[in-house]
């Protein structure tokens, strides 16, 4: 089989290149020309790059064969991510490669700062041993307000809660369910987080609606004695406020990893025996870097494979460990979409999915595009996938509502249901995972079941009674079709029920013809495939 291709544009890490190189044909071209990268980018399956390649819209047009771009690092400044959607190409990130680096570094200045452990350094050094400058200020009681409680907020808060510090938050994206998993309090607006905190970490992106979002004015309403850290983007905190604080001594001291003009040299910042500040090493720590290539790799290797990725910026962000556990319910919802178009022939006007049980505590956005993409895969030309289900969806003019339950209606502990309506009917379905976490179809069209969704399943409509099981067997193992498992359902004794018949290989027209001449049997078997 011939190996697919990726060309990588921009220096990365050489332990991420060799993972590329055993699994795809890679073609490094560190400082590429625009114009070359151009002609020759139809040829390649996958790009990777840094912050200088520009991504755009003329770009990806020539990339006929191009499933998937790899910012390796945390920004996609360069990329533009809507003309990679609407042509369903994957684009992913590495946030995560340094979250642990950048983490530790808040933790250091925060540290570092509020025991003017850098001031003493440079007396010590200087010649002078004299301790009754530097008295500092424990962390334990106190109370950090986080701002931005992403992947570096959220990791921050978990360490300073092992400080005994009371953590609040503030950030209006992210869901109640996040906050209690972090064990942060969530406050509603900024001011009511800076007029409560003793310490301000700031971990958000630098955009118009977080640039300057700590000035004189809201730093007026902090504390005085309030201690605040930024390794995040510059200019979120307004130097000037912070200036200002510092000369008034309303501010205890900044821990500072980002500055609003970068390279920073001569800031005024620097003036103070009470600022820590560091040349932008949040994400340089050897181990960092070398998780960026290698990250990138796999991430790209996997959407190449169809698998999916967790850092993908134009699908919902889902932490590593909630991947993990979501991964198989993803699956199962994928399946489920999957079902109805294999069973009716006519198009979808609304979906409704409900989530029960404890997976309602998680984003479940993922498992709802898995849905989509499963739905569509059968009847769409263009290719669907976890990019552009949604909006493929959203073209065929699908509505689509969701639902969350604390408690299954079910005897199972988890549950995902589903109607599909059309204009004149709907389908009905709900599936758990089983013990070994296998996708398990446990209802349709209101018949109980406990059906494996793997492989090909038959499904035959017959009338409850005696002789019509035995013949449908029968039949198919005349013609060689194993059967790995069935169920039965119906509703009550003597209605109409249903066989779903898990087999070990595809049942060809002729069988299904037969069967449906048996006695018995209501109308012509459909034979799905998941």
């Amino acid at each position: 089989m011939e190996r697919k291709k990726v060309i990588v544009t921009e220096s990365i890490a050489e332990e991420g290149l060799a993972l590329l190189r055993e699994e795809l044909e890679v073609d490094f071209r560190d400082g590429i020309s625009r114009a070359e990268l151009l002609d020759i980018i139809d040829q390649y399956d996958a790009l990777i790059v840094r912050s200088v390649t520009k991504v755009n819209e003329e770009l990806v047009k020539r990339a006929t064969k191009l499933k998937v771009v790899g910012r390796a690092g945390n920004g996609i400044d360069n990329i533009e991510v809507d003309a990679c959607t609407r042509l369903g190409i994957v684009v992913a990130n590495t946030p995560d490669s340094n979250t642990i680096s950048a983490a530790e570094q808040t933790i250091c200045l925060l540290l570092a700062s509020a025991r003017n452990t850098a001031w003493a350094n440079d007396v010590l050094k200087g010649g002078t041993w004299d301790r009754s400058f530097f008295s500092g200020s424990e962390l334990y009681g106190k109370t950090v307000g986080i701002i931005g409680l992403g992947r570096i907020g959220s990791m921050v808060a978990t360490r300073l809660k092992s400080f005994n510090m009371k953590v609040i938050a503030y950030d209006p994206y992210i869901s109640e369910e996040r906050f209690e998993r972090f064990g942060a309090e969530r406050r509603s607006s900024l001011e009511e987080l800076v007029r409560e905190s003793d310490i301000i970490s700031v971990h958000t992106p630098r955009n118009e609606e977080t640039m300057h979002m700590l000035d004189e004015k809201m730093l007026s309403m902090a504390k005085k004695g309030v201690r605040i850290v930024n390794c995040a983007r510059g200019g979120i905190v307004k130097e000037t406020a912070l200036l200002q604080g510092l000369e008034n001594g309303n501010i205890a001291s900044v821990g500072l990893d980002v500055y609003e003009k970068e390279p920073a040299i001569n800031n005024p910042l620097f003036q103070f025996k009470n600022t820590v500040c560091t040349p932008h090493l949040g994400a340089d720590t050897f181990e960092a870097q070398k998780r960026v290539g290698e990250n990138i790799a796999e991430q790209v290797i996997t959407a190449l494979k169809g698998g999916i990725v967790p850092n993908v910026v134009n699908l919902p962000t889902l932490l590593g460990e909630e991947l993990n556990y979501l991964r198989p319910y993803i699956t199962l919802a994928e399946k489920m979409g999957n079902i109805y178009y294999q069973i009716a022939k006519t198009s979808v006007s609304r979906v409704e999915i409900t989530y029960s049980g404890p997976i309602s505590i998680n984003e479940t956005e993922m498992l709802t595009i898995g849905f989509l993409k499963g739905l569509l895969e059968p009847v769409v030309c263009e290719k669907v996938n976890y990019v552009n289900a949604r909006l493929m969806a959203e073209e065929r003019g699908i509505k689509l509502f969701e639902t969350k339950e604390d408690q299954s209606p079910k005897r199972y502990k988890n549950l995902i249901s589903v109607k599909i309506f059309n204009h004149d009917q709907q389908m009905e379905l709900a599936g758990t995972l089983s013990r070994a976490r296998d996708p398990l179809l446990v209802e349709i069209n209101g018949l109980e079941t406990e059906t494996n969704l793997e492989g090909y399943v038959l499904i035959v409509e017959n009338e409850d009674r005696p002789r019509v099981i035995g013949p449908v067997a029968t039949a198919l193992g005349d013609k060689g079709v194993n059967i790995a498992g069935m169920k039965v359902a119906r509703r009550n004794k003597g209605d109409k029920a249903m066989m779903l018949i898990n087999v070990d290989n595809k049942v060809e027209e002729e069988i299904l013809d037969r069967l449906t001449k048996l006695d018995g049997v209501l109308g012509r078997p459909k034979l799905i495939h998941l």
